[in-house]
């Protein structure tokens, strides 16, 4: 339970910090100019949240702990990646599919971040977590 908490722990400030620069940089580069008044003003905080909590919980299930249990750091990456592409085209596809004016430019930045910032939050999360792990002892 302590190897879980910690990976749970270290991947979400991981995806977080890599996420709020992602957010930050591209929200004004990308998603302003491209979603315009279809982005809510202030971001909804509650949903934002669960996604996180939820998100670093998948990513930990799929690609974290798998790799912690193989001892191969490049199953963290490749399952974190392939969760990330498989997670950001559900929603950007289906936002394509269902919303006028979803513009394309913006389902393959996310394609492209999707994959990048949960393949490398995986990796990142699963050495740390070997890491603390040693620190501790176990």
């Amino acid at each position: 339970m302590t190897r879980i908490a910690i990976s749970y722990v270290s991947t979400g400030l991981v995806f977080l910090a890599l996420d709020a620069v992602w957010l930050t940089v591209m929200g004004r580069v990308l998603y302003l100019p491209a979603l315009g008044p279809m982005l809510q003003q202030p971001f909804n905080m509650a949903p934002a949240v669960l996604f996180y909590l939820i998100y670093v919980a998948g990513i930990v299930f799929f690609a974290v702990e798998p790799a912690a249990q193989s001892g191969q750091w490049s199953t963290a990456l490749l399952r974190g990646a392939v969760l990330g592409f498989v997670a950001y085209a559900t929603y950007d596809l289906t936002n394509q599919a269902t919303l006028k004016g979803w513009p394309v430019l913006v389902t393959m930045a996310d394609l492209a971040w999707g994959t990048l910032v949960t393949g490398a939050s995986a990796l990142l999360g699963h050495v740390l977590s070997g890491v603390i792990l040693g620190w501790l002892g176990r």
